[in-house]
């Protein structure tokens, strides 16, 4: 009732985390998708219109394009005329105090000079820097003069060729009044009287900052103001056309007045519905196919957290993709999405999951069949490419097949639909080139999905299995017993996984790793002992906790080495909850009058949970058997690996792995052939008699003498 109970709770929190991914995973692909239809009237600059003939529902105005419109107000800021305000007051107001700031520094002379050139200055016309280098920019340097008279503005238009800035003012005064040898000699223009001359040069001539942003604004109406009008039922766009810029702003403002004409909030709501269902089902149907085809994925929090999270974040790249770069969906490697699943999956579900990605990405695809028909094309050559990642080198030739499948693609569809190549464009292909480059650097993202889910890649447990690893080298070096076991173990079970469809790189690597922990106290094992057994002396239950000890032993030397998770269910499973029978049975025969505990010679467990650590289990209790027997015929070995699988099974060892009496079998006839291929029987070579071996020297001795004497011939 219990376990009932527990399972019950174990379900409910799968179903609560699943149902929780869901909703999360539709909410935020629905908060990064247009709100609005733009399923029907999705479009690119400079791209061909994927659709029918489009015509105006209404009449509707002919906007300039922004390229356009940008130059004419450009040409705007550049040409137009400002306004200024004369002062008349100006000149004689700063001449007059020009004179009272240098009354008592300066000789009469030199005040009386200085203030009529101070008059031409401002006769010419005296502006702040701003207006000086504006009117200069102009090719005709022109200032609009307002005047005010009885409530009536008049404009003028005066030429500002002539106008001087503060600092070229000062330069012309300067410059006119060295042209006075004899007075500029006597009195220099400096010290005091050049500070009173800059402070009195403030401009006559104003900006009229009202008139300025007032016909400014008239100008830049005139500029917005529409080109023309097309009329309802005329021609937006036709199918094939490229989207100019004008057609691109013609179609901003068609879908513009179409949102305000229809009923915009309802029809987005049911828009946003249709949204979220479309989402719901694709995930629905993923969500399905585990249910039913792939259960343990389905059960195991983890991998669904990472199957929808990579799924969703793939799709909003897309989206954003889509809504900020020309052309961004195709930038992203969607076949990256297979290639990662099926690492730490398997090549259906990587297949499902592609399936999936692109549907939803499709939502915003201008040319939805085009896109599908590209990304499921590209993404099941890649997958079945590479079919076991165990090398850098398979990406960069699935990079390459998917480059050459994409521009076939390409071509195929563009034939298909436009009936030619004419809109041909090799800047669309530098995308492909771009997205095979991509794609070639998804070993660093199975990386980065390794350390943060901790799932283990086939290239990890190749690397792993390299016995030059300073874990297997150092087994090799004090326990060359167990390493011999190790590998004899790793043969027979990689072996038999191969034959029953098992994770065979799994089971190899596991089976390297699965007495580790016998390095703690290695002459305790029987493989490497040579004369001397430290059991010999210690009662049966001392000594099966030394045997049990290199469970935990290893577990601990696994968390140091850093080995996944993977590799130690292999420390702990391959004994699984059985019993060190051996000792067991002696303190049974030495005390039959005592009930032995037999929980004290009982290892740890679990019992095998996956196929491969089952698979483990039997290789590493029949290989060890195998050593004890004295006859190696086929029949001895039949019986032999018969006895042990059945006895584990028989010890209800294999019941909490998925792993059916067939496989079972197969194992069984695996491991048969396997060993009696080790343990066949040689031919003894026979040895020569005496007199055969005298009568072959000397027949030897005759062919080289006969051999000399038809060289010496040749040489005669």
């Amino acid at each position: 009732m219990a376990s009932t109970k527990t399972d019950r709770s174990g379900r409910k929190k799968i179903g609560l985390i699943q149902a929780g991914l869901l909703i999360m995973a539709t909410a935020l692909i629905l908060l990064i998708l247009p709100s609005t239809d733009h399923q029907s009237y999705t479009y690119e600059l400079n791209q061909p219109w994927r659709y029918q003939l489009l015509t105006a529902d209404f009449d509707m105005p002919i906007m300039r394009d922004s390229t356009s419109l940008g130059r004419i107000r450009d040409s705007i800021a550049q040409n137009f005329i400002n306004f200024v305000k004369l002062d008349p007051t100006v000149a004689d107001t700063q001449i007059e105090r020009f004179r009272k700031l240098t009354s008592s520094t300066a000789a009469p002379a030199q005040v009386a000079e200085v203030s009529r050139l101070l008059r031409q200055v401002y006769d010419r016309g005296l502006t702040s820097v701003q207006i000086y280098n504006r009117t200069r920019a102009m090719k005709t340097p022109r200032l609009r003069v307002s005047a005010e008279m009885n409530g009536v503005t008049s404009v003028e238009t005066i030429d500002a060729s002539k106008m001087l800035g503060p600092i070229k003012a000062y330069d012309y005064i300067d410059s006119a009044y060295r042209a006075h040898p004899s007075l500029s000699a006597t009195y220099p223009l400096d010290g005091e009287v050049a500070k009173a001359l800059n402070l009195c040069l403030v401009p006559n001539y104003v900006s009229d900052t009202e008139n300025n942003e007032k016909f400014r604004s008239q100008e830049e109406i005139v500029a917005n103001g529409a080109l023309g009008v097309i009329k309802r039922g005329q021609r937006i766009v036709d199918r094939g056309e490229i989207v100019t810029p004008q057609i691109f702003t013609n179609l901003n403002t068609y879908i513009s007045m179409l949102e305000k004409n229809n009923d915009t909030a309802g029809k987005q709501t049911y828009f946003v519905i249709g949204q979220a269902l479309y989402i719901l089902m694709i995930f629905g149907v993923l969500y399905l196919y585990l249910h039913l085809y792939r259960y343990q994925f389905y059960t195991n929090w983890k991998k669904m957290c990472f199957l929808m999270v990579y799924i969703t974040l793939f799709v909003v790249a897309s989206i954003l993709m889509f809504e900020f770069v020309p052309g961004g969906l195709y930038f992203l490697p969607f076949a990256a999405v297979p290639v990662i699943i099926m690492i730490f999956f398997d090549s259906r579900t990587a297949v499902f999951a592609l399936m999936v990605t692109v549907m939803l990405a499709s939502l915003v695809a201008v040319d939805p069949l085009r896109f599908i028909f590209l990304q499921l094309s590209v993404g099941i050559v890649a997958t079945f490419s590479i079919h076991q990642l165990s090398q850098r080198s398979q990406l960069l030739r699935t990079a390459g097949l998917t480059f050459v499948v994409y521009v076939l693609g390409y071509i195929a569809m563009s034939l298909l639909n436009e009936g030619n190549l004419e809109n041909f464009q090799w800047t669309v292909i530098g995308i492909f080139g771009l997205n095979a480059v991509a794609l070639s650097f998804a070993y660093i993202l199975m990386l980065i999905v390794e350390r943060l889910f901790g799932f283990t890649s086939v290239v990890t447990l190749v690397e792993l299995s390299d016995i030059n690893n300073p874990l297997l080298r150092r087994l090799a070096e004090e326990a060359p017993g167990t390493f011999q076991h190790s590998m004899q173990v790793s043969t027979l079970a990689s072996e038999a996984a191969r034959a029953i469809g098992a994770n065979t790189q799994l089971v190899r690597t596991g089976a390297l790793y699965h007495d580790i922990g016998k390095l703690e106290s290695p002459i305790f094992f029987t493989e490497n002992q040579h004369g001397v057994n430290p059991h010999v002396g210690l009662n049966p239950e001392t000594s099966a906790q030394k045997i049990i000890s290199h469970v935990t032993s290893g577990l601990q030397l696994a968390s140091k080495a850093k080995l996944p998770e993977v590799i130690r269910n292999f420390i702990t499973e391959h004994q699984g909850r059985g019993i060190t029978k051996y000792f067991y049975n002696t303190a049974v025969n030495q005390n039959p009058d005592m009930d032995i505990d037999r929980s004290r010679f009982q290892y740890p467990g679990p019992n095998p949970q996956s196929r491969e650590t089952a698979i483990v289990m039997m290789a590493d209790a029949v290989e060890a058997a195998s050593r004890s027997l004295k006859d190696y015929s086929q029949a001895s070995i039949d019986a032999l690996v018969d006895k042990v699988i059945d006895g584990q099974s028989e010890d209800g060892m294999f019941k909490e792995a998925p792993i059916s009496y067939r496989d079972v079998e197969t194992v069984k006839d695996t491991f048969k052939r396997r060993l009696a291929t080790i343990y066949h029987s040689r031919v003894a070579y026979p040895e020569l008699k005496k007199s055969s071996v005298e009568q072959a020297k000397k027949s030897s001795a005759e062919q080289a003498k006969d051999t000399s004497s038809e060289g010496a011939e040749k040489q005669s």
